[in-house]
């Protein structure tokens, strides 16, 4: 295994020419997704009152939001001022880790909230005795270890490629553009990732679909915000997955924001949707501005 350096070419973008521009947009949209996606979790784990399941995946899912940003932001703000987009193969498959076992996760958090409605809505009688606390938990363990430990196996397949090219057409590794790059057999890689696209995705997909087809029988406004959440990152998600293997017949310029708009769309617009559609969580926002606003004013 030779570490060989990378090269990222986010394509036909000036980037000399506009690259400062490109750096404060980026910088401050990261900027503001952290700041938005802290700030709820800090509600949520500081008020007692929305210590409950649905908040907590909530809070979760927003958590997994910082995960997937900080493989993307950091060293795209890096690429921004450099000359060269270049980065080593272990870093790039460590950044290609991070993306899709964000990507994974949040569709089994999505299904995970998905299952806390159903309940919810459809057997609310056996809510209490089947959303516990201790539940919640063991939910949570298994949505981040399944996608975290099946997609590290796929990387580590990836790792013991012998890879010939040195030249990404993305904006950020990506691990099947890094297995195409392989001049070896890539049958396992190929077997191996349509196992866990059903695994990870197809498989939570189908539970949220049938989920909501039976909890939009009984009610939409309750789970209004999660089901906009779930079409836009379900519609980008298979689209990368799909467009990263016909890339060649998908424009570029389109391809290029398609496959990022997953990494910079939900992690700013999810406290935003669940945190002023939510009544108890903007609630709790209001109480906390107002106690912060008084202990100033002291």
């Amino acid at each position: 295994f030779d570490d060989t350096s990378l090269q990222l070419q986010p394509g036909h973008v000036e980037l000399e020419k506009y690259r400062y521009l490109y750096f404060a947009v980026t910088l401050t949209a990261y900027l503001l997704i952290i700041c938005c996606n802290s700030v709820v979790i800090f509600v949520i784990y500081s008020s007692k009152q929305l210590h409950e399941p649905m908040y907590i995946f909530i809070a979760a899912l927003l958590f997994n939001s910082l995960i997937g940003t900080a493989a993307l932001y950091p060293k795209l703000l890096v690429d921004f001022l450099s000359e060269i987009q270049v980065t080593s193969l272990s870093a790039c498959l460590f950044q290609a880790y991070l993306i899709y076992s964000y990507a994974a996760a949040e569709f089994t958090l999505l299904s995970a909230m998905a299952y806390d409605r159903y309940v919810s809505i459809c057997k609310p009688l056996q809510y209490a005795s089947l959303i516990k606390m201790s539940t919640v938990r063991k939910i949570l363990f298994f949505s981040w270890l399944i996608p975290f430990t099946a997609n590290g196996i796929g990387i580590i397949l990836t790792y013991q490629l012998q890879i010939c090219g040195l030249k990404m057409n993305r904006v950020y590794c990506n691990n099947y553009s890094i297995v195409k790059l392989s001049c070896g057999n890539i049958l396992a890689n190929n077997a191996y990732g349509l196992f866990v696209f059903i695994l990870v995705v197809f498989a939570p997909l189908m539970f949220i679909i049938f989920s909501y087809v039976r909890i939009l029988k009984v009610s939409l406004r309750t789970c209004f915000p999660h089901l906009i959440v779930f079409i836009n990152y379900s519609v980008t998600s298979c689209f990368e997955v799909i467009g990263s293997r016909f890339e060649e017949n998908v424009p570029h310029l389109f391809a290029m924001i398609m496959s990022i708009e997953n990494l910079l769309i939900p992690p700013l617009v999810n406290p935003v949707m669940y945190g002023m559609k939510l009544q108890e969580i903007l609630n709790s926002i209001k109480t906390f501005i107002w106690k912060q606003r008084r202990k100033i004013s002291f």
